[in-house]
């Protein structure tokens, strides 16, 4: 009996159950256990996700780079057909729809590859592909994970260099690439922003680190009221002035660049908001623009804090594991949990705080505070 079997006249100390599941004559008992069969299934199947969660994101990644999903928006086709105008032969593009099959993003039909309902709901999330393929910087940097966790330099960093400052991103190809990525994803987390928080009732609302104003065109939308005001950097804001113009809210708009590191924040708004703009930069900084925001509203003004989080005392796996590790690679900046902002909040002079919670961890958790 080795340490991992546990004798069963041993003692049941803390932890014996886990050292009873680690034992491997436990685990062959359950196999051949119908009743305990499932469970040891349920539990293998899961563990083998996680081994192989690598080569799924790779297949993803692969399906998305040859536009696979949108070939077969229009109807199912055969291999021999999606492998046309791709560097692959028809044998290699059977291979990849058949893990694609696999992983629920297309279904076998009589004569190929149809699309299937996760394939479906990709095309249905603004910016998702993008952000997929993307992805190839963080899974460089991730192949050697202990090297990140150490703090070795990234590549993802040299790919958002605006987190360093405004200087870092005045490359105008950089802020267009900044900016299209932000935007195209940025819908999602609007929707989810204005559906937990009432905004409708506020004068200007100002959003700092807005970008091409994404979420100050969904708060118009959905709120004839307020006055919108943008604030981000000047190679950023550029863009802005078209995507106003086309929803029609041109009058409703103050547009102002500047570097919130650098430059004083515009005053007069009642509502300021941080969409995805926390997890970006690091604590120091962090505080100093919470200690400015306070400072440019009002008594009574309200600060709003939308971007993923992590799940605190209860971790999650978008917080935690996925935005956790992609904040630790761009090398500055940190996925908080709810309750670490709310006390940055209150640190920085705000009075109350209100976590509006989240229904989808993936897109967005919402905070509030009062001056």
């Amino acid at each position: 009996m080795t340490l991992a079997e546990p004798s069963p006249q041993a003692p049941r100390g803390p932890g014996w159950a886990l050292r009873l599941v680690a034992s491997r004559r436990f685990q062959s008992f359950c196999a051949a256990v119908p009743c305990l069969r499932r469970i040891a299934r349920r539990d293998g199947e899961a563990l083998f996700d996680l081994v192989g969660g690598f080569v799924h994101s790779q297949v993803l990644f692969a399906v998305v780079e040859l536009r696979l999903l949108h070939r077969l928006f229009d109807g199912p086709a055969t291999a021999p057909a999606l492998a046309r105008g791709t560097a692959l032969t028809a044998d290699r593009i059977e291979i990849l729809c058949n893990a694609a099959v696999s992983l629920g993003l297309m279904r076998r039909t009589r004569d190929g590859y149809g699309l299937a309902r996760k394939g479906a709901a990709i095309l249905g999330v603004p910016g998702l592909e993008a952000m997929i393929s993307h992805h190839h910087v963080l899974y460089r940097d991730l192949a050697d994970p202990l090297a990140v966790l150490g703090g070795a330099e990234t590549e993802l960093s040299k790919f958002w260099p605006y987190v360093f400052g405004a200087a870092a991103a005045q490359d105008p190809d950089t802020a267009r690439r900044y900016s299209d990525l932000m935007s195209d994803s940025q819908g999602l987390v609007a929707e989810e922003t204005l559906r937990r928080c009432d905004l409708s009732k506020a004068g200007t609302v100002l959003d700092i680190g807005g970008g091409t104003g994404a979420f100050l065109s969904a708060l118009g939308q959905r709120h004839g009221a307020p006055a919108l005001h943008l604030f981000d950097l000047p190679p950023v804001v550029s863009g802005a002035r078209d995507r106003f113009a086309a929803t029609g809210l041109t009058d409703r708009v103050q547009i102002t660049a500047g570097s919130f590191r650098d430059d004083p924040l515009p005053v007069g708004a009642d509502v300021i908001t941080l969409v995805r703009v926390l997890y970006d930069h690091s604590d120091t900084t962090v505080m100093d623009l919470l200690r400015a925001v306070h400072a440019a509203l009002p008594e009574g003004g309200r600060l709003v804090v939308s971007e993923p989080m992590t799940g605190g005392d209860r971790p999650h796996p978008a917080g935690d594991a996925y935005f956790a590790f992609y904040c630790m690679a761009m090398g500055t900046g940190r996925a908080r949990s709810p309750q670490v902002i709310r006390e940055m909040m209150g640190a920085a002079g705000f009075a109350s705080t209100v976590d509006h919670g989240t229904t989808r961890p993936f897109v967005t958790h919402v905070l509030s505070a009062e001056k």
